[in-house]
């Protein structure tokens, strides 16, 4: 599978299988080509273990050159649909975003509603209608780009709501009416609480596990069970990873 446009409609319909979709995240070549010859048939980048990766900090302490350059590394690496976590977008226009990624060989992206270098989350409308800019970009290419729009509304890094999950469904709704394809509620705190998410967005939601322990919101057979339509690991899978090289070379010390 070679054309992008191809890639795009292939990673949508692996959406709507009505199985869960798990995208293990990933940050260069050889994690990527490790992941598709485990048997995946899509991935995804994640900005954490991407930066770490390069020496650089999340948060946008990389430029959108950095983050494209490893977005290629593994993009040409395999031939399976790849989505990239581009952060807020580093303060792109929504057209040449989508120009670039699509460029670089992603065919779906996370956009966060945190602006790291103005300290704040993005405004509902502000967030929706930059997602709505990207879904217009994506659509005048004539490629189903994925976009997972995510918001911070649980994490309370930047702001704290009185009502997390009100805000978290009024932010998540806005950008699935905007043209989100996934949305994206970080940390979702337990079970109950992604019961109602599921229950009141329209489209699929992705839930971060870590590849052993699960999530705060149940293991994989529960989010499963649950209706989760998709899972990514975030930096988990990455982190875990490091746990077993040390614990492979400290004899050796």
């Amino acid at each position: 599978m070679t054309d992008i446009t191809a890639k795009a409609t292939e990673l949508l319909r692996l959406h709507h299988t009505g199985e869960t979709l798990v995208l293990p995240t990933v940050w260069d070549a050889w994690s990527a080509k490790t992941v598709v010859d485990a048997g995946f048939p899509a991935l995804s980048i994640g900005s954490h273990p991407l930066a770490d990766s390069r020496g650089q900090k999340d948060n946008e302490g990389m430029t959108l050159d950095d983050a494209l350059d490893g977005i290629r590394r593994v993009t040409g690496a395999v031939d399976v649909p790849v989505t990239a976590d581009v952060e807020s977008g580093y303060g792109t226009k929504a057209a040449e975003l989508v120009e670039r990624v699509l460029e670089a060989g992603a065919v779906g992206i996370n956009i966060e509603d945190t602006l790291h270098h103005e300290g704040r989350l993005r405004e509902v409308q502000e967030h929706a209608d930059y997602i709505g800019a990207l879904r217009a970009a994506a659509d005048q290419a004539g490629v189903d780009l994925v976009i997972n729009a995510r918001t911070d509304a649980f994490l309370g890094n930047v702001v704290t709501f009185d009502d997390p999950l009100a805000e978290a469904l009024t932010r998540l709704k806005a950008c699935e009416a905007a043209g989100a394809r996934c949305v994206y509620p970080v940390k979702i705190p337990d079970a109950e609480t992604l019961r109602t998410l599921l229950t009141e967005l329209s489209g699929p939601v992705n839930v971060t596990a870590h590849p052993v322990d699960g999530a705060a919101s149940g293991s994989y057979d529960e989010l499963k069970a649950a209706g989760v339509q998709r899972i990514t690991f975030g930096p988990l899978l990455q982190m875990a990873l490091a746990d077993k090289v040390a614990e492979l070379v400290k004899p050796w010390r």
